[in-house]
């Protein structure tokens, strides 16, 4: 992060898909150093008319930046939810205006997800599983615990992993934007 990056914290963003659904969720806190900045954020999106969902982690006008820049992507490559994101991943990388942006993006449809970065990333979850965000190690042990368990769907994962995740991680709340496909 550069020097000028604010202290802000407060983001868990999960992603499961089991069953045939593929559910995204994320907590609503935004802190900066020791201070509740929002409680009730919402940082998980649907794009694509309703075909794809993408949760951000960061600045927020930077993540917005990058969600256009995704949609733009998504309408130059439809039904190709990994061209779109590679494709974005390249531009990040070598804009020089892009890469100056202090987000990660969490990116699914109904049958991949997407852990879409600066750096370059794009990385597929081998278990179905992904998460960003302070709370995102977190979220992402209780559902990678809880994905392979009989009777429980993908949003019941989200719902059980996100609460564990605010119970543990002071910058995640319990207040959830959950959108699901499939």
């Amino acid at each position: 992060m550069s020097n000028n990056f604010p202290d802000w914290h407060g983001t868990t963003i999960l992603a499961v898909r089991k069953g045939g659904k593929t559910v995204v969720a994320g907590d609503g806190q935004v802190s900066m150093g020791q201070t509740v900045v929002k409680g009730t954020a919402k940082k998980v999106r649907t794009l694509a008319g309703g075909r794809v969902i993408a949760g951000f982690a960061g600045s927020t006008a930077d993540a917005f930046t990058l969600i256009e820049r995704l949609e733009a992507k998504l309408e130059q490559y439809p039904e190709q939810l990994a061209r779109a994101c590679v494709d974005l991943a390249k531009d990040w990388r070598t804009d020089r205006y892009l890469r100056r942006l202090e987000a990660m993006l969490i990116v699914a449809d109904k049958d991949q997800i997407f852990t879409v970065t600066g750096a370059g990333d794009v990385l597929e979850p081998e278990h179905g599983v992904a998460a960003i965000g302070s709370g995102g190690n977190y979220a992402l042990s209780a559902a990678r615990a809880l994905v392979d368990v009989d009777g429980i769907d993908a949003e019941a994962v989200a719902r059980k992993a996100m609460a564990i995740a605010a119970e543990i991680c002071v910058y995640t709340n319990g207040s959830l934007t959950l959108e699901t496909l499939g």
